[in-house]
């Protein structure tokens, strides 16, 4: 025998060792789940990576959990935005139906001019404009007197309130120079007046006082824009309807505005 010739074996021994460790590893790999298998090739990739960015001493950071919890974050969060948007957008599809009905229910065409009821949607509810116009007034003359057809519109108004509990704010405008028959008795009294008179109403047709919160009178301060100042336009009540927390709620549930029945006949134009 050759000097020597007896480590061959040895050779060949670590070469089968080496072998079955690499098959070892194969099988192991290819065991795992799909984050591990993607790891270990981006190990294989760049072998050489500073281990320094992913730990620090001896205890390694779980850099997996982490990326995990970020993205879960980031997926609770999208989550959140996109039932956000989707209840906003079911609310809005709710306040849309509840004014449509209101119109339905006094007999009005939304699109008609000189239309002595608007009603715009906002963000959080409604803001309804009862105009006092000469062919449709809410009150008699210069006073705080309601007519016929303002008892009418306060009256449905009010169930619809009630019905829906809105938080209400009325106020309160007229035109610029307006003559008062009494010289005691100004713009300033006749809107505040008025907006009270608005209330009263709503009151006594079921409105818990308790949702009404606050009346004002604004004499002729704030005009509607692109209106002469003494178009009758300014005359008006604006209420301001807002949802509570509990009908918003009752909103999402419901996805639209229920039906409302006239509690009335409506009154014929004077």
């Amino acid at each position: 025998m050759a000097a020597g010739g007896g480590g061959a074996w040895k050779v060949a021994y670590a070469d089968f060792v080496t072998a079955m460790m690499a098959l070892f590893m194969v099988l192991w790999i290819s065991a795992q789940d799909q984050k591990i298998l993607i790891a270990t090739s981006r190990y294989f990739q760049n072998p050489f990576k500073s281990p320094m960015e992913d730990h620090s001493g001896v205890m390694p950071f779980n850099k997996a959990t982490n990326s995990s919890s970020s993205a879960a974050k980031e997926d609770e969060a999208t989550a959140n935005e996109v039932k956000s948007n989707q209840d906003k957008q079911i609310q809005m599809a709710f306040l849309n139906a509840v004014a449509a009905d209101f119109y339905r229910l006094l007999h009005l065409d939304q699109n008609l001019d000189q239309k002595p009821i608007d009603v715009q949607v906002t963000s959080d509810g409604l803001r309804i404009t009862l105009f006092d116009r000469v062919n449709r007034p809410i009150f008699a003359g210069d006073t705080a007197a309601l007519t016929e057809w303002g008892r009418f519109v306060l009256q449905n108004l009010a169930w619809m309130i009630d019905r829906h509990q809105f938080r209400v704010t009325i106020d309160g405008h007229t035109r610029a120079n307006l003559v008062m028959a009494e010289p005691n008795y100004s713009m300033w009294e006749l809107s505040a007046d008025r907006a009270n008179a608005a209330r009263r109403s709503l009151v006594h047709y079921a409105v818990e006082s308790e949702l009404i919160e606050r009346v004002t009178g604004y004499a002729d301060t704030r005009p509607l824009p692109g209106e002469p100042p003494n178009s009758e336009a300014h005359h008006r009540l604006t209420l301001s309807l807002v949802l509570t927390a509990k009908a918003r709620e009752r909103s999402l549930l419901t996805g639209a505005g229920p039906q409302l029945a006239p509690l009335a006949s409506t009154p014929q134009t004077p």
